[in-house]
C-alpha cells in the first residue's frame, strides 16, 4: 500500500462528508445516553451507514442499541471490522469522547467502501455498534450472544485521547465484586456488646487491602469504595457493602489477587463475627492485547495525515471491553489526540476532555482518525503479506500465554 497517496485519498473522501459526520458527533455529544440507552446515537449512526450503502441489522445480539452494518464488494477477499462506541458516562456525559470514536469508525467504513469501489477491491467491511463500554460490556455480550467476529481478519477502533495521538499499549482486564457483610444491629451506646458490626468488617477489609498492596504484584491493581456503611451513628450496622475492582493485563494475576481478596473477606468476617459474601456484580473485561502490525499501520497513516503523533505510550491501566474482541481476533485500539498542540492534556473522564470532545480540533482529529483506520482496512483487504504478519503475531501472543 502506498502510504504517501492513499491516506490523502481516504481523507478527501471523508472530508466530502464532513458536515453530516461532524453534526452526528455533535448531536451525540449534546444528547448523552448511558449504557444500553443509546437510542439516539445508534439511530444516527445507522442512518449514516444506510445512506453510505451498508446493510444494517438492528437490534443486534439481543441488545436494542447494538447494530451490525456490512458492505461487501466483489467475491471473496478479507474481512475488516470496526467497533463503534457511543455511550456516555453517568452524570458527566461524553467525557470519554465516545461521540467522536463512534463516528470515526463510521467515517473509516465509508472511506474504505469508496476506495474498494474505485479500485475494485474485493472484501467485506463490518461495523459493529457496541453499546455500554463504560458500564455493561456490550462487546462481551456480543461475543456471548452471537458469533459477531466470525470470519473477521482484524478488528479496530480509535479512541479519543485528551493528549496526543498514540498507539495502543494494551489495557487491564477487570473484574468487579461486591463484598457484603451481615452482622447484628444493636444500640451503639446502650448495648454495643449485643451487636455484630458489619462496618467494622468493611474497615478491616480495606485495612487488609491497603497492607497487601506492599506485597502485591505491581502488575496488578485493587481498588474499591464502601457503598453502604450504615444509617445512623447510634446503631451498630448489621449490613454493609463495598465494591471492589481487581485489574491486571495478566488474567492469572487477577485470579491471584482475587484468591487473597477472598481470604481477606473471610478473615474480616471471622474477626467481627459477621457473615461475609462476595458477589460478582459487573461484566468482566479481558485484558486488551494490541496487535503490533495493526498499531504500526495506524501510526504510519496518522503521521502521513499530520496528526499530533507521539511515541509515548498510554498507561494501559484502564480497562475496555475491546479487550474481549482482541482476544478472539487480531485487534488494536489506538488513540487520537483531541488536544491541540500547546494545550495541556485533558484527563480522561474530566470536564475538560468533555469540552474538547465538542471542539473544532477534536472534530478534525476524529475525521483524520477515520482516514487512518480506513488505511488499516485497505492494507488488510489488499495485502496478503500484511494479513499473514497480523496472524503470526496474534498466534505468538496467544501461544505465549
Amino acid at each position: 500500500m502506498n502510504m504517501r497517496t492513499i491516506p490523502g485519498e481516504l481523507a478527501a473522501a471523508i472530508e466530502a462528508e464532513r458536515q453530516p459526520l461532524v453534526e452526528t458527533a455533535r448531536t451525540i455529544w449534546e444528547t448523552p445516553e448511558t449504557a444500553f440507552a443509546e437510542h439516539t446515537a445508534a439511530r444516527l449512526l445507522t442512518e449514516l451507514l444506510k445512506k453510505y450503502g451498508f446493510s444494517v441489522e438492528k437490534p443486534y445480539a439481543g441488545m436494542e442499541t447494538a447494530f451490525r452494518a456490512e458492505y461487501v464488494h466483489g467475491t471473496g477477499g478479507a474481512t475488516f471490522a470496526l467497533a463503534a462506541e457511543y455511550d456516555a458516562l453517568v452524570g458527566i456525559g461524553h467525557a470519554c469522547g465516545h461521540n467522536l470514536s463512534g463516528v470515526a469508525s463510521v467515517a473509516a467504513a465509508y472511506a474504505a467502501k469508496i476506495h474498494m469501489e474505485k479500485h475494485d477491491i474485493a472484501g467485506r467491511i463490518v461495523v459493529l455498534g457496541t453499546p455500554a463500554e463504560e458500564k455493561g460490556g456490550g462487546k462481551v455480550l456480543m461475543l456471548r450472544n452471537t458469533n459477531c467476529l466470525e470470519g473477521v481478519d482484524a478488528v479496530m477502533m480509535a479512541h479519543a485521547s485528551g493528549g496526543r495521538t498514540k498507539r495502543d499499549a494494551g489495557s487491564t482486564g477487570i473484574r468487579g465484586f461486591r463484598a457484603i457483610f451481615h452482622g447484628r444491629a444493636s444500640h451503639a451506646a446502650g448495648s454495643p456488646e449485643k451487636g455484630l458490626n458489619a462496618l467494622d468488617a468493611q474497615i478491616l477489609l480495606f485495612d487488609a487491602i491497603g497492607l497487601y498492596r506492599q506485597q502485591m504484584n505491581p502488575k496488578a491493581l485493587i481498588h474499591g469504595v464502601i457503598i453502604e456503611g450504615g444509617e445512623a451513628a447510634n446503631v451498630i450496622p448489621d449490613h454493609t457493602m463495598s465494591r471492589i475492582g481487581i485489574r491486571s493485563q495478566q488474567e492469572a494475576l487477577i485470579d491471584e489477587v482475587y484468591d487473597r481478596f477472598s481470604k481477606m473477606v473471610e478473615g474480616a468476617a471471622l474477626m467481627t463475627g459477621c457473615a461475609g459474601e462476595i458477589v460478582e456484580y459487573a461484566v468482566p473485561y479481558k485484558p486488551r492485547k494490541p496487535n503490533r502490525v495493526l498499531n504500526d499501520l495506524f501510526m504510519e497513516a496518522a503521521r502521513e495525515l499530520g496528526m499530533n503523533v507521539t511515541d509515548e505510550l498510554p498507561s494501559g491501566r484502564g480497562a475496555s471491553d475491546f479487550g474481549d474482541f482482541s482476544q478472539v481476533v487480531p485487534g488494536a485500539h489506538p488513540y487520537f489526540g483531541i488536544s491541540a498542540p500547546g494545550q495541556p492534556d485533558a484527563p480522561g473522564h474530566s470536564e475538560l476532555l468533555k469540552a474538547r470532545a465538542n471542539g473544532a480540533y477534536g472534530y478534525d482529529s476524529m475525521l483524520k482518525a477515520g482516514a487512518a483506520l480506513a488505511c488499516c482496512a485497505i492494507a488488510v483487504l489488499t495485502d496478503a503479506e500484511t494479513r499473514a504478519a497480523i496472524r503470526r503475531e496474534f498466534g505468538s501472543e496467544h501461544s505465549a500465554k
